[in-house]
């Protein structure tokens, strides 16, 4: 018996040798010095042949453990599961009659035949280094001066009959020149060797045949040598990647079982290149014999269908579920405001008919005294009866026409019974409880808030019911107050059941804003205050600052040098200190126009209003505004956009105001609310906005000549000219009495604002009398209330003290311009450069400014607002279904197009058409997710302003995309997928998209940040080119390396074409190793492209973030 003895392998490591050396020094290690198999003379026997063949596969097997530090040392890239991948490519236990062929047709003389560890280390080391298996280097047995027969490719020798072979032996190549013959089938035997290498596991390998035509060995590539007539084909010649020889591997279409067979492919199966079995096609798949790939086609349209069906049943539904939630709601609104009004007139003609019952009974009770004064006090009960009989006769004389019908009319005298309405009245007094926002006492006696008696509404219909029955009560108390006199003003502002807020005024001295920079004054020398419970105009010509003064109560003004004072309820504090209770309509209408009108008001009231205020306080808010600026009809629809018409206009102004309005704000600023307006609709606004002025608001804002209607609504009057002086600041009602003082007066039909800006605009000229220019009138409001003239206007007051010193105007101006100097061109555009520097910086030191809250008003936290947004943002993706629509349908077509154009390729695992996947997903992925940050950065930077969590806004957009990144995977796949047929799963190449996804959503959302829409499209679509083909191409330095390392198309081809190549194995072990060697790829880098992926997603949501905080705009 033959005894085996193992040895620990030790090889010299060099830049070339790689995991397959050590492949084919695996069946040497075991083969030792030992007794030679043609002992054993009798291999024709049965029973001797089996036992050699086994022995001899034991020795080609189960190597993996002594292999493994070299396996693990050189080639762990290409090596993911040592036993596995070995199994797959040199067990062959299953059928070893290649091996017993060979031992009967080298008479047992195979293991001298095999090349020991010296050779098969040169062999390897001249295909690595030349990159060529084909032309190797001279060596001791096939040379200049020895070429022996088994030189030639596919033949073979042994060594000497008295010679040992030592297969361990790494160094020297033995002589081995002896009983030359064609190579055994099932092994291969490169040119310029003469031993055999046993061909892996998916080759076929048989004996090669001669094509007397062409002269070549088929189904090998080598020809007869010249001269040796003598000579036949002999076995395979070859074994390397895909490229150098495909003639060993099992065709497509075919599978091999051993490596001397090869059967074809059998109807209802496919087999690729290189199979060793034939795997089933699917179900609905069509496979004919002789079938390379499955035809997945069907797969794919199901999968499409599929997709197609779910993303109609989530829009559809949904929106079915929004219109019929908004039709109940509707319905419910409706009803509760039908209510309400029914129960108001009810009340209105129980009070009137109350008080004519009163006021009746007095005046029997004052004619009974008359007559029976000399009568005791007390009444008699008869008499009781008599007056209570009278009462209600009165009442029924009273309600008779309205509430009887003529038919129930007393015929013969009798006292007839109260009607309904009495007997409902009489039940109310009774029992006030049982009719809900009915309450007889109402008028009569103080409630301490808004909430009916009993339990807390908590229903649709409960809720609309309380809301609309207050808003009715509000009505009623407007209607008593109609006139506004002062003591209707009184009584409301005292009104118990009227919210009271918390009381702002502000007040500002000596107010200067001077450009940095250019030293240009915006505003000077402001001073007054606004107070509150008041409407203040501010007027002026253009140029005038009325914005910037608004901007400057508002702490919004930015790039500017600001003095003076701005105190806060006398003190000197921040304004934005107390945001959460202001107000500011900005000049635009900036609102989300794919929502509608109550959908704006709403969300606005909920993220900004108290959060321990109740949802029907709530709904009282938005109800009481939606009723108060008369967008009633047009509640449900959609305000709008530019492409999408909407609402009006003056509509959708009036709901520009209606988002602050809703947050109940002690201090309301507006930027020009009436234009666009018509007289109505302006009139409508400021009734609003009066109505807000009775509960102790103070409302600041700026006009351009409003109508005389409108002028006398108005409280106090904020009048500036160019250059940002006042011109007057007190009473509106006093201002024409002011500037009669002064010579001007307001011609006859003639609009005082119009007159007093005309004027100021220098149209129209004050009448020589007056002696007033109106460059004066600055310096005249300040003598005239003992304000400090600056000094570059002394000119014009000692022009004012001495007016026969003949100063013209022109000279008045001189010292503004005094010390001046004309600069070059280089010194403007450095001084340009540097305004624009100090602007950008002053507006982030803005954005990060932080103030204490002194608003006392805690508002919903991150993670309300959080489910609010998400709530408003899924909405707006409801409606846009066209659009995403869209988008799904231009990314099934190109994978269509793509999975048709660019089939896998099995040399290098289909790395090009993942790298078009690459570019094509990331172009239309990036491109679509600019919508969510491009479209509204106004909306958000008024959000943001008002103090609502940006954090929450930016998760609830990144989150409802989550959905995208999902769904748009699929869809891709659906096509490029079942049209290219990979061999990795579906699932690995969905895990890849889905996180490339990710990535590129991020990437797009800092763009969109970063850029304005037209460059940030730009960019989208340079990016993944720029990135693909730099990650693509040869890293030959460290530099470049490290760049390629920084791109993500890098990591996700990556994954893509180890997901691929892994599922290569047994014949393509070289071809796997050779491309992942080239690409610098490695398997088990799967997981670390995956994180990768996600990470960069994550720091270019956290850049895209920080930017949105960091350069927004006030």
């Amino acid at each position: 018996m033959l005894k085996m003895g193992l040895k620990k392998l030790k090889v010299c490591t060099f830049w070339s040798v790689s995991f397959w050396v050590f492949v084919v020094l695996s069946f040497l290690v075991n083969m030792v010095q030992c007794q030679d198999l043609n002992d054993y003379d009798q291999v024709d026997d049965p029973a001797v042949l089996r036992f050699t063949t086994a022995l001899v596969n034991s020795r080609l097997s189960n190597l993996t453990a002594v292999l493994s530090k070299g396996i693990r040392d050189q080639a762990s890239f290409c090596i993911k599961d040592q036993e596995a991948d070995w199994n797959k490519a040199f067990n062959f236990s299953s059928n070893l009659d290649f091996l017993a062929s060979c031992i009967q047709k080298t008479k047992g003389d195979i293991m001298r035949r095999l090349c020991t560890a010296a050779e098969a280390k040169f062999y390897f080391d001249t295909f690595f280094k030349s990159s060529s298996a084909t032309n190797l280097r001279p060596n001791e047995n096939c040379n200049v001066t020895s070429w022996v027969s088994g030189c030639e490719p596919g033949w073979a020798c042994s060594i000497g009959p008295n010679q040992q072979v030592d297969l361990e032996n790494s160094r020297v190549i033995p002589p081995r020149t002896h009983d030359c013959q064609a190579c055994c089938e099932g092994f291969f035997c490169p040119r310029g060797l003469t031993c055999m290498i046993p061909c892996p596991l998916g080759s076929h390998c048989p004996v090669a045949t001669l094509n007397n035509a062409t002269g070549i060995c088929e189904p090998y590539l080598y020809q007869l040598p010249p001269g040796k007539p003598n000579h036949t084909c002999g076995g395979a010649n070859i074994w390397a990647d895909v490229r150098s020889s495909s003639e060993v591997f099992c065709s497509a279409g075919s599978y091999c079982p051993t490596t001397t067979q090869e059967k074809p492919c059998s109807s209802g199966h496919y087999c690729r290149m290189g199979s060793t079995s034939e795997k089933g096609c699917f179900k609905l798949t069509s496979c004919k014999s002789n079938t390379s790939n499955q035809d997945l086609h069907a797969y794919g349209i199901m999968l499409i269908a599929a997709t197609t069906t779910l993303l109609l049943i989530i829009y559809n539904c949904s929106d079915q579920v929004l219109n019929t939630r908004e039709r109940r709601l509707a319905k419910t609104r409706e009803a509760a405001a039908r209510s309400a009004r029914d129960t108001a007139k009810a009340r209105q003609r129980w009070k009137t008919a109350k008080d004519a019952a009163k006021k009746h009974a007095s005046g029997l009770q004052t004619h009974f005294s008359q007559r029976f004064s000399f009568k005791k006090s007390a009444k008699h009960p008869e008499e009781l009866k008599i007056l209570d009989q009278t009462r209600f006769e009165a009442d029924e004389d009273l309600y008779a026409p309205t509430h009887v019908s003529a038919s129930s009319a007393p015929s013969n005298g009798k006292p007839m019974e109260p009607g309904n309405l009495m007997r409902m009245m009489h039940e109310i007094q009774d029992d006030p409880e049982n009719y809900e926002g009915f309450d007889v006492s109402a008028h009569d006696r103080k409630s301490k808030g808004h909430k009916p008696k009993g339990k807390q509404p908590n229903t649709h219909s409960q809720i609309f019911k309380y809301a609309y029955a207050q808003i009715e009560k509000e009505k009623a108390l407007q209607q008593e107050n109609k006139n506004l006199t002062f003591s209707g003003v009184i009584s409301m502002a005292t009104n118990s059941e009227i919210r009271k807020r918390p009381l702002i005024e502000v007040s500002f001295k000596d107010l200067t804003l001077t450009l940095k920079g250019k030293g240009k004054h915006l505003l000077r020398c402001v001073t007054g205050k606004i107070k509150p419970g008041r409407i203040t105009a501010v007027m002026g010509p253009s140029g005038a600052g009325k914005t910037t003064f608004i901007s400057a109560l508002a702490g919004k003004a930015i790039g500017c040098k600001m003095t003076g004072l701005i105190l806060i309820n006398g003190k000197n504090e921040s304004i934005r200190s107390y945001r959460k209770i202001i107000g500011y309509v900005p000049q635009d209408d900036i609102v989300h126009g794919n929502l509608t009108v109550e959908e704006n008001l709403w969300f606005n009231a909920k993220c900004r209003l108290p959060s321990h205020l109740s949802k029907p306080d709530k709904v009282l808010v938005v109800e009481r505004v939606i009723e108060s600026l008369g967008l009633q009809m047009v509640r449900d629809s959609l305000v709008g956009t530019v492409e999408k018409r909407g609402i009006s206009g003056g509509q959708r102004k009036r709901v520009n105001v209606g988002l602050e309005m809703v947050m109940e704000p002690s201090l309301l600023i507006l930027d020009e609310p009436t234009s666009g307006l018509d007289s109505a609709s302006s009139q409508l606004l400021l009734r609003a906005l009066r109505h807000e002025a009775l509960e102790g608001v103070n409302i600041c804002m700026v006009l351009h000549q409003p109508s005389y209607a409108l002028f006398q609504m108005f409280d106090d009057l904020v009048l500036l000219a160019k250059g940002g002086l006042t011109v007057y600041h007190g009473s509106a009602k006093k201002a024409e009495e002011y500037f009669a003082g002064l010579g001007i007066h307001v011609p006859e039909r003639v609009n005082p604002p119009d007159h007093f800006i005309d004027i100021l605009e220098g149209i129209v000229t004050p009448s020589a009398s007056s002696g007033v220019n109106y460059k004066e009138l600055p310096v005249r409001w300040m003598l005239h209330n003992g304000y400090p003239v600056p000094p570059d206007l002394q000119q014009s007051f000692a022009q004012l003290a001495m007016p026969s010193a003949g100063v013209g105007p022109a000279n008045g101006t001189n010292p503004v311009h005094a010390g001046m100097e004309e600069k070059s061109f280089a010194g403007e555009l450095w001084q340009d450069v540097r305004s624009n520097v100090e602007l950008q910086r002053d507006s982030i030191l803005h954005n990060f400014l932080k103030f204490k809250d002194l608003s006392c008003r805690r508002t919903p936290g991150v993670l309300w607002q959080y489910r609010y947004f998400l709530g408003r943002v899924g909405k707006q993706r409801m409606r846009e279904a066209k659009i995403q629509a869209t988008d799904y349908l231009i990314l099934l077509l190109a994978g269509a197009c793509l999975g048709t154009l660019a089939k896998t390729s099995d040399e290098d695992f289909g790395a090009v058409g993942y790298t078009y996947t690459i570019i094509a997903v990331s172009l239309l992925c990036k491109i679509a997710a600019l919508r969510s940050f491009s479209l509204d950065k106004l909306q958000y930077w008024r959000e943001s302003a008002s103090g609502m969590s940006s954090l929450a806004y930016f998760l609830a957009k990144d989150t409802i995309d989550h959905f995208n990144t999902v769904i748009k995977p699929v869809v891709y796949l659906s096509m490029f997928f079942f049209f290219t047929n990979p061999r990795s799963s579906f699932a690995e190449n969905y895990i890849v998209l889905l996180c490339l996804v990710y990535c590129v959503t991020g990437i797009a959302y800092a763009l969109a940040i970063f850029f304005q829409p037209g460059p940030a499209q730009l960019w989208s679509v340079l990016l993944p080119v720029v990135l693909t083909l730099v990650a693509t191409q040869k890293q030959d330095g460290e530099v470049l390396k490290k760049i390629s390392n920084l791109c993500y198309p890098k990591w996700a081809l990556e994954a893509f074409v180890i997901a691929n190549a892994e599922r290569y194995y047994g014949v393509w072990l070289i071809t796997r190793c050779g491309a992942l060697l080239k690409s610098g790829y490695s398997l088990h880098e799967w997981t670390l492209c995956i994180v990768i992926l996600i990470l960069s997603g994550v720091v270019s949501r956290l850049i895209a973030f920080v930017g949105m905080i960091t350069f927004q705009k006030k």
